[in-house]
């Protein structure tokens, strides 16, 4: 069975993007002119970040997609991609014995690859699925003195260098064959 290129783009590997969704209650006579509402949405494609947008405010706003509207869908790209940062994310996540609040860090080049490495390890570690998984914040960290897991703060000391101590050498001008085993250790 061949898959449509259609679906291979819309759903790049799995890879998440950022979207930030505004929508609303539409407009009654008792009240005209309702409150919007915006949120940032970490999501595969736009049809899901819709979808979990009006998960979200259905549960926070008397709003449900049968009395409201979207008013904007957008993505939201990264101004650095090339930076490495840290990130803080906030989160709330339902397990089979309640429902957790949690913070975490992660060092990554974007805010969606944080939040990819956030769902692969929180699937690993505690068995949680995509849907159980509610991101509240997403922070960039930019002091130094504001990363609190040692697990992090261990790659920001000064000159850090990863040894690599089983270095194998490339031989282009000698013997194919050698009377004595070469050593890798330099």
């Amino acid at each position: 069975m061949v898959k449509s290129n259609r679906t291979n783009q819309t759903h790049l590997k799995g890879r998440l993007q950022e979207y930030d969704v505004v929508g609303r209650h539409l407009p009654t006579e008792a009240n005209p002119t309702p409150d919007m509402y915006r949120m940032t949405i970490f999501a595969p494609n736009e049809t899901v970040a819709k979808s979990r947008f009006w998960y979200f405010l259905r549960g926070l706003r008397k709003v449900k997609k049968a009395t409201g509207e979207i008013v904007s869908v957008k993505t939201i790209h990264e101004k650095h991609p090339q930076k490495v940062k840290n990130f803080g994310i906030w989160l709330r996540y339902d397990s089979r014995s309640g429902t957790h609040n949690m913070y975490k860090e992660y060092r990554e080049m974007s805010r969606t690859d944080a939040v990819e490495a956030l769902y692969s390890d929180m699937a690993a570690r505690h068995r949680a699925r995509f849907r159980s998984i509610h991101i509240l914040r997403v922070v960039e960290i930019e002091k130094t003195e504001d990363v609190k897991r040692p697990y992090i703060r261990q790659l920001l000391t000064k000159d850090l260098s990863f040894p690599l101590p089983h270095r194998i050498s490339k031989a282009s001008s000698k013997k194919l064959f050698s009377a004595k085993r070469p050593s890798t250790f330099a």
